[in-house]
């Protein structure tokens, strides 16, 4: 989709880093003339397990579909390992929210996860034996390889999710972004999307995930991302993750920063703690 405005390039001299994963330069994003996200600006380094967090309505999900070009920027640029994003579009994957997909249509897990190779593959030519093998892998590594010809709308959510994050494996990317892949899934879908999470980042590639869970941030992630509207603070869990820096995020709201203070409680004395 095209921006209404005329999209600003990063000017030369810029304080972001080219070896950023993804570089997101005074990115605007407004509907109806209102605007959702406000200047971001930010750095993410590569080989890191990403977190966006923020209070609804905080642009979250915006942000991630800005990256993609799914929806208009009225200014600012999104760079992926120094380049501009649709440069390098088949280094990044896509989870998108399960809601926004329409489970109903009649088509196989195995289908799903083999589209993720059409990317490589070209659109108008056929999926192959090669690349459904590369299909049932990826379906292997989620747990879900004996329900590959199950038909999408005969899964349970947390196993559309587990076939939506294979269709993503499967596009063998090097930075992955990741809709709230937690929303609503059982405790096992829970810790499975973890462990790939973790795989993916032992093998060098960088996640990004909008997230709804204060507590499991510390847990899940090492590097976060705190939005509303702009982006209140981002870096290391260590030193971004704060009480500060949530209060400012989230306004104070009480509840929010209990449960912060447990999941910072639970990092300093070294217990993980139960998902």
């Amino acid at each position: 989709m095209s921006s209404p405005h005329p999209v600003q390039p990063i000017p030369r001299g810029s304080e972001h880093d080219d070896t950023a994963a993804l570089s997101i330069h005074d990115l605007t994003v407004a509907w109806h003339r209102k605007p959702v996200l406000w200047d971001v600006d930010l750095d993410i380094p590569a080989g890191c397990l990403a977190c966006i967090v923020g209070p609804n309505g905080a642009g979250k999900s915006t942000l991630i579909k800005a990256c993609l070009d799914l929806v208009p920027a009225v200014s600012g640029e999104v760079r992926v390992y120094g380049k501009p994003y649709r440069q390098h579009r088949q280094r990044v994957g896509y989870v998108p929210q399960r809601e926004s997909v329409d489970w109903e249509f009649p088509v196989s897990a195995l289908d799903v996860v083999a589209m993720g190779t059409y990317g490589r593959l070209g659109w108008f030519r056929p999926v192959g034996s090669r690349q459904r093998a590369q299909a049932m892998g990826a379906l292997a590594q989620v747990g879900m390889e004996h329900f590959a010809s199950r038909q999408i709308s005969q899964l349970s959510g947390g196993q559309q999710q587990r076939v939506f994050l294979a269709r993503a494996l499967v596009q063998d990317a090097d930075l992955y972004l990741m809709d709230e892949p937690f929303a609503s899934v059982d405790a096992a879908t829970e810790q499975a999307i973890v462990e790939v999470l973790r795989t993916l980042q032992r093998q060098g590639r960088t996640v990004v995930v909008v997230h709804h869970d204060l507590q499991t941030v510390p847990e899940y992630f090492d590097w976060v991302v705190l939005l509303n509207m702009r982006v209140v603070a981002a870096g290391p869990i260590e030193s971004a993750f704060t009480a500060a820096h949530l209060r400012a995020t989230y306004g104070g709201r009480l509840t929010l920063l209990e449960q912060a203070a447990s999941a910072l409680g639970r990092l300093g004395s070294g217990d993980s703690g139960d998902t």
